[in-house]
């Protein structure tokens, strides 16, 4: 029985210690359409401009690091642009460089945003 109260009490207290670490990060999504692609570039977003998208981060840079990583735009001839912000546990967070959108920080950013077709002529 001792065991068994040990064992309990043991994993009530790591889980616990999980639960104390694991974060909520509020991923905000505002896409730039390529003319004529509106539907298509809001769909990931249910058909709307902006979004928010949850995910659970143990920090503040886990939390930045997924932002950053939500600026990647492979649908060129769809999607013009990004603006990316984020909340960890409930709170505004700045891009590691002090800057709200998190795309100003993407490495990708001038191969990947303004590739519309109109943007090319």
């Amino acid at each position: 029985m001792k065991k068994l109260v040990l064992f309990c009490l043991g994993l009530t207290l790591s889980v616990g210690a999980s639960l104390a670490n694991a974060g909520s990060c509020e991923v905000h999504y505002k896409r730039t359409a390529c003319k004529g692609q509106e539907a298509t570039a809001y769909r990931k977003c249910n058909g709307e401009k902006e979004c928010n998208k949850d995910h659970d981060a143990d920090s503040v840079a886990a939390c930045q690091d997924l932002a950053v990583k939500a600026c990647a735009n492979d649908r060129f001839d769809i999607t013009k642009s990004k603006v990316i912000t984020a909340k960890f546990n409930g709170k505004a967070i700045k891009s590691a460089s002090g800057k709200d959108d998190f795309c100003m920080d993407y490495a990708n950013k001038a191969t990947e945003f303004n590739q519309c077709p109109e943007d090319k002529k």
